[in-house]
């Protein structure tokens, strides 16, 4: 039986299928059961369960064996992950699969000590565990379809800095061999894509398979976190935005790893591919 927390995201939405594949029992912890049963129907158990709540985290392990952890990025991953850690040595669970984030292992970034913070708390569980450390997402430039679409620019802040982002569905893939074998205990996998891109080469990708032009425009880092300021977001979570988008322009997240290839034995696929994939969501 393996737990999947997050069930209802981007990971947690490529990942299930694959695990119901494989014939694993899937259990999914949700704080709601009625959009996962929506999207899985009888196939998968589910149970209603939140990080900040305890009791409901020992119900959701009940007769589990293995655990993917996926916590909501921000200030309250590290707690979250305790929370499901310390569930996790009270109960029968054997093994970890925690979605963790690139860099994880520096030092000097905010967002990165949250997830070192809860990466520490799975590997002091003693139980066997593999830790993913995957590069922004190609489906993260979904937050550019409204614009896209309605033929409005897009606000660039990252400038020329290239960042080697990952196909989502490669990084469940990668999830699910660890979590139905034993072959990947002890590991920490930093997963990319095949190649670093700029944001305006994304464009440029997405532009060639819609046929037209898309425009964009280059702002500061402080515009951007000014209008997230504006919005409402925590301070917190700001500085680690303004830190992580000066971390992309600078390119130290621009190299491409092996890792995905060296746990799927083929190549990660290239933006093109999802952009190919996705295509209606910008049209």
């Amino acid at each position: 039986m393996i737990l999947v927390a997050g069930a209802t995201g981007t990971i947690g939405r490529a990942l299930i299928p694959q695990l119901l594949a494989a014939r694993a029992d899937v259990r999914v912890l949700t704080r709601d059961p009625a959009r996962a049963r929506a999207l899985w129907g009888s196939d998968v158990e589910v149970a209603c369960g939140d990080f900040t709540d305890a009791p409901s985290l020992a119900r959701s392990l009940e007769g589990a064996d293995r655990v993917f952890l996926l916590t909501a990025p921000g200030p309250t991953v590290a707690d979250h992950d305790r929370a499901m850690a310390a569930a996790v040595v009270r109960s029968r669970v054997e093994q970890i699969v925690k979605l963790s984030a690139y860099g994880a292992e520096q030092e000097d970034l905010i967002a990165s000590s949250w997830h070192r913070a809860g990466e520490e708390a799975v590997i002091a569980t003693r139980r066997r565990f593999t830790l993913l450390r995957p590069a922004g997402f190609h489906s993260n430039v979904l937050a550019w379809a409204a614009n896209v679409r309605a033929g409005a620019s897009i606000e660039i802040s990252t400038g020329t800095g290239k960042h080697a982002i990952v196909d989502p569905r490669d990084v469940a893939a990668v999830a699910a061999r660890a979590l139905t074998s034993n072959d990947h205990d002890g590991r920490a996998y930093t997963l990319t894509g095949p190649a670093g891109l700029d944001a305006h080469e994304q464009i440029a990708i997405l532009a060639e398979a819609l046929g037209r032009p898309i425009a964009a425009e280059d702002v500061t880092v402080e515009h951007a976190t000014a209008k997230m300021r504006a919005a409402g977001a925590p301070e917190a979570f700001v500085a680690a935005v303004l830190q992580g988008l000066t971390f992309l322009r600078d390119g130290r997240a621009s190299a491409p790893t092996d890792d995905v290839a060296a746990v799927l034995g083929r190549p990660p696929r290239p933006f093109a591919a999802w952009v190919r994939d996705h295509l209606d969501a910008f049209r």
